[in-house]
């Protein structure tokens, strides 16, 4: 009986592979020819069954995959790159880089003028007081630098090309008509004539009052065109250059010296009674095209764009090109005309900045316009004796610039 319950027992422990192989009770009998199919496929089950318990044994359960994926980036991790108008780190650090730079340039040019053939020893009483006389020209570099690049890197932004200045609207000419026609209808005193602060405000008052007459006529109406009214404004500029020339032509040759001498840009024309006007109305309408500055970026963007994204083209169009009148009869009147100081300063702002948005270039264009002006006023009054002529440096370099840079293909 106890064998009987051992060989039971042994037989339900048996292996499931034994007792598969057995076949069942009152199955068929295999023919041979299936047997030993079945005796040659059943290494090849056994191994993948064999494998299969190997891994669970081992493991428990089948391993899962592992697949290593890219972290998203998060706002609060800090990444090499991002998106807005220094993209990266490496820009942010090249455009501080450049602003320190140009603030020291301009900082070492007119400390140069300052202290440059000063008889007193730095830092004494008598070095302030010589300086100080010499600072007034200094403060006149800052003013015409802050409207000259404020205003072209705006007309620039709003006409969407970078080879124009505000002067091809007849601020400039129109400059030169009234100086002209002073000595011309006066003599050599409407020079003198010419010559005060309600003078001063007199002739802001005719450039401005020109521009907004222009721009009101050409662009306020529902057919207005800015490229028309650009053409509108070279034509008005070349007819008032025209009878400037034939005044000058009448002229005799003491008054024809006189009034050459007026219509050279020149730092030391500027009176300091201007500034206490030509400051605040600067800033002013620097800050206000400041303020401006996301429009700006928009405007950039072209026509279409700016409408689609929801700028009132037309508006913005008008009032910036307002603001940049204002910005050049300041500066024609304080010093007089200065064709390619605009671009210069414009261009090498453009190339260095490296960047859309005018929060950036702006304050770049401002300190080139300094360096450039600094220097050449520098090198004109201790090199060549010259002082206050800028404009003669300015007018080589600046035109020399616009000739490269027009001449160079694929790049405007």
């Amino acid at each position: 009986m106890e064998k009987q319950t051992t060989a039971d027992t042994d037989a339900g422990t048996a292996s499931p592979a034994s007792a598969t192989d057995r076949p069942a009770a009152g199955a068929a009998t295999p023919t041979p020819a299936a047997a030993q199919e079945a005796a040659t496929a059943r290494p090849t089950g056994a191994r993948a069954t064999g494998a299969r318990t190997t891994g669970a044994r081992t493991t428990g359960a089948r391993p899962a995959v592992r697949r290593r994926t890219p972290p998203l980036a998060s706002p609060w991790r800090p990444t090499g790159r991002q998106s807005g108008p220094l993209p990266s780190r490496r820009a942010q650090r090249r455009y501080w880089l450049i602003l320190a730079a140009l603030a020291l340039l301009s900082a070492g040019a007119m400390f140069g003028s300052l202290a440059w053939d000063n008889p007193m020893p730095v830092g004494s009483r008598g070095f302030w007081l010589i300086a100080q006389m010499r600072a007034t020209n200094l403060v006149v570099i800052v003013v015409v630098a802050f409207c000259q690049a404020i205003a072209t890197v705006s007309f620039q932004t709003v006409t969407n090309n970078r080879i124009l200045t505000p002067s091809i609207m007849g601020f400039e000419s129109l400059y030169i008509l009234v100086q002209t026609g002073a000595v011309f209808f006066i003599g050599l005193g409407g020079i003198a004539a010419l010559t005060g602060l309600w003078q001063f405000l007199l002739q802001i008052g005719l450039m401005v009052g020109f521009a907004a007459a222009l721009y009101g006529w050409l662009l306020a109406g529902r057919r207005g065109n800015l490229h028309i009214t650009l053409l509108v404004g070279i034509v008005l500029g070349g007819g008032l250059g025209a009878a400037s020339t034939f005044m000058q032509r009448l002229l005799t040759p003491s008054e024809f010296d006189v009034l050459t001498a007026r219509l050279i840009g020149s730092i030391a024309t500027a009176d300091t009674e201007y500034l206490w006007v030509s400051i605040p109305l600067a800033a002013l309408a620097g800050g206000a095209l400041w303020l401006r500055s996301s429009r700006l970026n928009v405007l950039a963007l072209g026509r279409e764009t700016a409408i689609n994204l929801g700028i009132n083209h037309r508006r913005q169009t008008i009032v910036v090109l307002l603001l940049v009148a204002v910005l050049m009869a300041i500066s024609t009147a304080l010093v007089g005309p200065m064709t390619f100081l605009g671009f210069l300063v414009a261009m090498i702002a453009y190339q260095l900045a490296d960047t859309y948005d005018h929060r950036f270039i702006f304050p770049l264009a401002w300190l080139v316009g300094i360096v450039v002006l600094a220097g050449s006023h520098f090198v004109l009054k201790n090199l060549f004796y010259a002082e206050g002529s800028v404009g003669i440096i300015i007018e080589i370099v600046g035109g020399s610039f616009f000739l490269f840079y027009i001449l160079r293909k694929g790049r405007l």
